[in-house]
């Protein structure tokens, strides 16, 4: 497991129970480097979304959590967000969710000249996934695919 992995799966271990006692959930949890700057990003969520208020607490609470355990050598920065309406969908469980839902997919390289595909999420399985754009049923293999993302409709 690399270093990365450790502080997330740590992390998203002490964040489970300060969810469920501000009535969210954990909807991801990213260990990044930007820049010169780390950033310990915990994503939270509930059915009806997350308010200024909650994104408090929780930041709050996690805070502390994390100062009790000091597991993480470096210095960073703690951001505790929604994951947004157009938010990625990385895990199975993401994607699971998202199904019958327009989603937007980016690939590695193109595939008929495009690499950017809209449809709906009609399939997902360990080995590919499968949108609906207009009638026509388009598959990609997962290994293929660079992010899956929620789509936004304005």
């Amino acid at each position: 497991m690399s270093r990365r992995e450790e502080y997330e799966t740590r992390t998203q271990a002490l964040l489970e129970p300060i969810a469920r006692e501000y009535g969210v959930s954990v909807y991801d949890v990213e260990y990044v480097k930007e820049g010169a700057d780390y950033h310990l990003c915990a994503y939270i969520d509930k059915p009806e979304g997350v308010n200024i208020q909650d994104c408090e607490n929780v930041s709050r609470a996690l805070s502390d959590a994390l100062d009790r355990e000091d597991f993480i050598a470096d210095a960073y920065v703690l951001e505790v967000s929604s994951p947004g309406l157009g938010r990625a969908l990385k895990k199975e469980k993401h994607l699971q969710a998202a199904m019958g839902r327009e989603v937007e997919i980016k690939l590695y390289k193109p595939v008929d000249k495009c690499r950017e595909f809209a449809g709906v999420l009609e399939g997902v399985d360990k080995d590919s996934i499968t949108i609906l754009e207009g009638e026509t049923a388009r598959t990609f293999r997962r290994t293929d695919v660079a992010q899956v993302r929620l789509a936004i409709d304005f």
